[in-house]
């Protein structure tokens, strides 16, 4: 979800510090809620600041670079391997245990997909 824009707090803090209105009626005027209103005021009175905090990032990666690089290793060897078998190898080589949820992102984000092994003979008749 996007931040609210600089401007759209200038006019909210504005709105308020008229002495006009109340935090409903403002948060109504703007349609926003009343607790961004009440915490947007609190923002200003403890920092003198309206700007919206930065991004933290997100949490810490589980698999590391080397174990990303384990990972792709592994797929390399082992194309039509299970998340749960990728698992397997990842922890025999050193890494940690990680979900299957975990490896999926890592995939996805290395752009491996899985090779399925080819279990029937291809049709004879060309498809259209």
């Amino acid at each position: 979800m996007q931040a609210y824009s600089d401007d759209l707090r200038q006019r909210v803090a504005a709105a308020y510090a008229t002495g006009q209105f109340t935090i409903g009626q403002v948060a109504s005027r703007f349609a926003v809620s009343t607790s961004f209103v009440e915490k947007l005021l609190k923002r200003q009175r403890t920092s003198g600041s309206l700007a919206a905090l930065p991004h933290r990032g997100g949490p810490p990666a589980r698999l590391q670079e080397v174990d990303r690089h384990r990972l792709a290793a592994c797929v390399a060897a082992q194309p039509d391997a299970t998340l749960a078998e990728l698992g397997r190898q990842l922890v025999a080589a050193g890494s940690p245990a990680v979900g299957q949820t975990v490896l999926w992102q890592t995939l996805q984000a290395l752009d491996l997909r899985r090779k399925k092994r080819v279990c029937t003979l291809p049709s004879a008749i060309p498809s259209v």
